[in-house]
């Protein structure tokens, strides 16, 4: 089968998330390319890359190359506009990340009743929401690189330390004032790193978004209690930081379809404490790998729990990794096929 996947979004290809942040959306295209290719079938890769490359069976193009006449399945990523991208396509399936609120535009309505695509979603949450709004959608759990399912003897780290990898707008402003008021008066010695490319431009002493001067007046006034901000990583050494970690603390939102980075640190075996809140509570096992939280109170004494328990935290952290063991790319290709057979 001819196999087209594009996206028009940042510039990104097969090996990026090997050297630099990605996010969860993009990381899972470029690796459904690849896995796609290792099951025999030709696909061609069309975005924001900077030159043409063959990656992992995959040909990658640039946005503006010259595409094929026709494709047996074009899947476009999050955008609907581009499942018109090759006129001549046999099927087409948008994969799409957001809420179902996104679909409610005349014009997004009138392009799926003319090309009538496939909706693949990423997790239950998400597609409770769409199905809601009558729309027929299949559901394929992400899956995760090699980085977060492979053995490793790294472990938690002391001082114990708590990760956090929210988007500053998902509640971080919030998790700051419970750790600074709940959770390190119950563990003194704890620390909370922060990855954030947007903050981390400020503790390196360069200018902040004006949304989150607030935050980061916030977070600098917090540093004596334990708080530091780091730049996320490629794909290995941010593996490398959830197993240093205690806990990944996921404050949640009710927008987050996703929760890729809260899939991440399962598969390394960090446990999390997490709010109620989006896709979060469906990427874990309450009470078994991760804790979900009802209330702020909860949500510091369990965080507490897992920072001053090694052997509560090696439990939990063996019930996440187990979770998501098996979870490669490679069987959401084989998963895709038999949705779209």
């Amino acid at each position: 089968m001819h196999i087209t996947l594009v996206d028009d979004s940042i510039p990104f290809d097969g090996y990026t998330a090997s050297s630099r942040p990605l996010g969860g959306a993009e990381k899972g295209f470029a690796a459904l390319a690849g896995a796609l290719a290792r099951r025999g079938h030709s696909v061609a890769v069309f975005n924001r890359c900077r030159w043409s490359m063959f990656i992992e069976g995959a040909q990658w193009e640039t946005f503006e190359a010259k595409k094929p006449l026709m494709t047996d399945l074009l899947i476009a990523l999050r955008k609907p506009e581009l499942l018109g991208f090759i006129r001549q396509a046999k099927r087409r399936v948008l994969w799409h990340t957001g809420p179902g609120r996104l679909l409610e535009r005349k014009s997004i309505r009138a392009i799926f009743d003319d090309l009538k695509p496939a909706v693949l979603l990423c997790s239950e949450t998400q597609a409770l929401d769409w199905q809601a709004r009558g729309l027929k959608v299949a559901l394929l759990p992400p899956a995760l690189k090699s980085d977060f399912l492979a053995d490793s003897d790294v472990g938690p780290e002391q001082p114990p330390r708590a990760i956090v990898t929210t988007h500053p707008a998902h509640g971080l402003s919030w998790l700051v004032d419970v750790w600074v008021d709940k959770i390190r008066p119950l563990a003194p010695a704890a620390e909370l790193h922060i990855h954030s490319t947007s903050l981390a431009k400020m503790a390196e002493g360069g200018g902040v978004d004006d949304t989150l001067q607030d935050l980061a007046i916030k977070i600098l006034a917090a540093k004596g209690d334990g708080i530091e901000v780091f730049r996320p990583q490629g794909d290995a050494l941010m593996a490398t930081a959830y197993r240093q970690s205690m806990v990944h603390l996921y404050p949640g939102h009710p927008d987050d379809s996703t929760a890729f980075t809260l899939m991440e640190s399962q598969a390394c075996g960090t446990p999390a404490v997490l709010r109620p809140l989006g896709a979060a509570p469906g990427r874990v096992v309450d009470g078994s790998s991760a804790y979900v939280a009802p209330d702020d109170d909860a949500f510091a004494n369990l965080a507490a729990l897992l920072l001053n328990n090694a052997d509560t935290r090696a439990n939990l952290g063996a019930e996440a990794r187990a979770l998501y063991q098996g979870r490669t790319w490679d069987r959401a290709a084989e998963k895709l096929e038999t949705l779209l057979a």
